[in-house]
């Protein structure tokens, strides 16, 4: 279980890093299954432009060395601290398997940005002009090592949950037909270090990316989009009713401001 403290973070920051959730053998067991689909089964005839990541291990998405790493881990308890016991659709199906590849020996860290999920441009999937609020939180698995950054880290803004709360209440979600709105953000991005095993667990209101990896190791991760069981019924709501789904940091928010 969480604890107030990482509730408290959680609700400031909109995420939240947990060492060592994930046992080792489960670990292993997932990064074998991860190189023996990139030696054998390769590309999967995705996008190569658009979706370099999950052109890779979609034969793994929703098999149980990927999908075991949630259901039959502490994952679940750990989630529903925030978002309330029972409240987390179940089991969880799928989950993206994302390596991070090195850039090329020498080159620069390429300008990066990050984006909100749900926007569409016409070539993920959704049209463009398209917004549609999917599921509740992220989940994050790293499956290595990820001791600095520009290693591939799974990266955030953090506060910019609540700074688009507050913007979508005063303009309006209609500015979501453009995609995720460009601006200046009140803290830069936080490449995540960790190890494998640890989870992160971010707010779905996270303007997020993979991060630039030049480092010489592939970074491996399984990310699953974790859902309340209200989360349909809500839709957009919850991009300017942010805590809607999160009754266990509502009760710290409750403390909050009768301390």
């Amino acid at each position: 279980m969480l604890t107030t403290a990482q509730k408290r973070e959680f609700y400031d920051k909109g995420y939240l890093v947990i060492p060592g959730v994930i046992p080792k053998v489960m670990v292993d067991a997932a990064r074998q299954a991860i190189n023996h689909s990139i030696g054998n089964v390769g590309q999967s005839g995705e996008d190569m432009d658009n979706h370099r990541a999950p052109k890779f291990c979609r034969d793994l998405h929703n098999t149980p060395v990927i999908t075991d790493l949630f259901n039959k881990s502490p994952v679940i308890s750990l989630a529903e601290s925030l978002m309330g016991e029972g409240n987390l659709q179940m089991p969880i199906g799928g989950a993206q398997v994302a390596p991070r590849f090195p850039a090329a020996p020498g080159e620069d860290p390429p300008e990066f940005r990050g984006h909100l999920d749900g926007m569409g441009n016409g070539k993920n999937g959704m049209a463009k002009g398209v917004y549609r609020r999917g599921f509740t939180a992220f989940a994050v698995i790293y499956l290595v090592d990820v001791p600095e950054p520009y290693s591939g880290n799974y990266t955030v803004w953090p506060g910019s949950h609540r700074f688009f709360e507050d913007y979508f209440k005063r303009e309006g979600l209609e500015v979501l037909e453009n995609g995720t709105p460009r601006m200046e953000l009140p803290e830069g991005p936080d490449m995540i270090s960790g190890q494998a095993g640890d989870l992160v667990l971010a707010h779905h209101q996270m303007i997020h990316t993979g991060g630039p990896n030049t480092s010489p190791n592939i970074r491996y991760a399984a990310i699953a989009r974790l859902r309340h069981v209200d989360c349909a019924d809500n839709g957009n709501a919850g991009f300017t009713d942010i805590w809607r789904e999160f009754p266990g940091v509502r009760e710290v928010m409750d403390e909050m401001v009768a301390a």
